[in-house]
Formats: C-alpha cells, sequence, structure tokens
C-alpha cells in the first residue's frame, strides 16, 4: 500500500518539494506518494489541515512559509533542533501523536560539508539575520564545532539568538555531548563588524527575495571565504557582493535537497543520494 506524504504551505505551487521527493522515492525503491497542499491562512486553518491529513492516513508532511511556527505549537513531540529553533518544517504521524523536527539547519550542514567540501569546524562564521531561518540552521552549525557570530538590523534580536542558544547549550549540551564550541556571540554594530572578517557568511535574511542589498564592509571576507545565500534560482544581490569581494558563492539549492533529504530519513529510515537530484534541478533552472 502507498504510504502518503505532502508539503503544506501558502502559496505552494512554486514548490519543489513534490519533484524532489518523487526521485528520492524512485531511487530508494520507496512505495509513497507526496503532493503539495494549500492550507487556509485563517486561524486555525493549518491545524485542521494537519489533523485531516493525520486521520486520513498520511503518514506525514513538510511544512512551509507561512506555517512553521504553528506546526511547532501543534506537535505533540518535538526534536532537540525543533526546540532550538522554536520552528518545524517536518512533521510524523504516529497513531494519533504528531512528532515535530526541524531539517533546515542539517540540511545546510550537509551541503556544506559533503557537497561543497566547506569544513566548518574550527570556522569563523557570520550568520546574517535573526529570524526564523537563522533559529532553524544555528544548532547544526554548532554541532559542526563552529564558531558563531550573528549580526542583524536590529541588534535586540541578535543578542535574543545568540542568549537562546547560550542558555540553551549551558543546560544541554555540554554537559551530556560534550561538544567543543564557543558560546555564540552577537555583532554589535557596523563598525564592530568592520573589524573582522570571516571564513564564512550566510544570508539567512529575507533580502534575496526582495532583492535588497545588505550593507557590508568589503573587508568582511576572509581570504578563501565562502559566502552562502540561503535563497536560490537566482543571483542575489549579497551573492554578487560577495563575489566581487573575493569570495566563493554558493546559493541554497543544495540545502533545499539536503532538507528534504533528512526528512525522508526521519519517515523512511533511508538516507537517499542527493547529487542527482541538485544536477537535475540545476539543469532545469
Amino acid at each position: 500500500m502507498t504510504d502518503k506524504y505532502a508539503v503544506i504551505g501558502n502559496p505552494i505551487d512554486h514548490s519543489k518539494s513534490p519533484q524532489i521527493h518523487k526521485m528520492f522515492a524512485q531511487q530508494t525503491g520507496q512505495d509513497i506518494s507526496y503532493e503539495a497542499i494549500e492550507a487556509p491562512l485563517e486561524e486555525g486553518g493549518f491545524k485542521d489541515k494537519v489533523i485531516q491529513l493525520r486521520d486520513k492516513g498520511y503518514r506525514g508532511c513538510n511544512v512551509t512559509v507561512p506555517f512553521k511556527f504553528e506546526a511547532f505549537k501543534l506537535a505533540a513531540v518535538l526534536s532537540e533542533r525543533a526546540q532550538v529553533a522554536q520552528a518545524v518544517n517536518t512533521l510524523k504521524f504516529d497513531g494519533a501523536t504528531i512528532l515535530g523536527d526541524n531539517t533546515d539547519g542539517a540540511g545546510l550542514v550537509r551541503d556544506i560539508q559533503q557537497n561543497l567540501k566547506f569544513s566548518l569546524q574550527g570556522r569563523d562564521i557570520l550568520l546574517l539575520g535573526a529570524g526564523g531561518a537563522a533559529w532553524g540552521v544555528s544548532l547544526p552549525l554548532l554541532e559542526a564545532e563552529a564558531n558563531i557570530n550573528i549580526f542583524n538590523r536590529t541588534t535586540d534580536k541578535a543578542q535574543q539568538l545568540s542568549h537562546g542558544l547560550q542558555v540553551f547549550l549551558k543546560r544541554d549540551l555540554y554537559t551530556r555531548k560534550g561538544l567543543k564550541f564557543g558560546l555564540p556571540n552577537f555583532v554589535n554594530s557596523y563598525a564592530e563588524l568592520s573589524s573582522k572578517q570571516f571564513d564564512f557568511v550566510i544570508n539567512a535574511t529575507s533580502a534575496g527575495l526582495t532583492g535588497s542589498e545588505i550593507p557590508l564592509p568589503p573587508t568582511i571576507f576572509a581570504p578563501g571565504a565562502l559566502a552562502y545565500d540561503m535563497m536560490y534560482g537566482r543571483e542575489t544581490p549579497f551573492m554578487k557582493f560577495a563575489r566581487e569581494h573575493g569570495a566563493q558563492v554558493a546559493d541554497g539549492l543544495g540545502m533545499l535537497v539536503e532538507q528534504a533529504a533528512e526528512s525522508f530519513y526521519i519517515w523512511r529510515g533511508i538516507r537517499p543520494d542527493t547529487a542527482p537530484v541538485i544536477a537535475v534541478l540545476r539543469t532545469a533552472k
């Protein structure tokens, strides 16, 4: 019997998830279906849609904009990385129980380290932004033993993210896992940013959506630095700026496929080969 999965969002027509999971299923021989479903934006619309799918026998679903925070509240059991992110992009149904996870950070780290061959251990990272995308990737970056610095237009939000991570790490990871990374810091001002260089700069802001430029010092990229924009499909002003100032540049297409592969693994216990899927999507752009 075919196991059913879906991605839920609004809007959802643009989603590449059905194409990605179809290729995963063909590659691994898993008997699944996967569809894109639009949930109503009104209060309770997302919850009702998820419950409906669960009761119809679906095995799980991915969650995209703007429902990741609602999915976090809906899940009865949360993974560690979902707790830190305070957002959920993967739901798994275990009977009546809804389990929530966040695979964004794992997807980012795997794209960087496996696909781009860029080691994160001991590297100085600048994370631009302090919204949901930044929260979602911060813990896996720390687990990769990177040194994270956070810069946001609104300093208070950067400080909140840094503080939230520190509280979690001190309470849990340091004592239980014995990981060897420094506590995350926030960069207080543009002047402070101008005095630093980073091995890896991640754009987790929405600037790529609007085509806006991010005011950054031209000296911010260390020799051999990688600039990574979570957006994909076109060169953003951030990517153009980084390229002009000597950095290697990557977009977020690999992250998209890798986070999907992590969801697939959570549901099916099999990790698909992402390289051919990324290659197909690159060709289709």
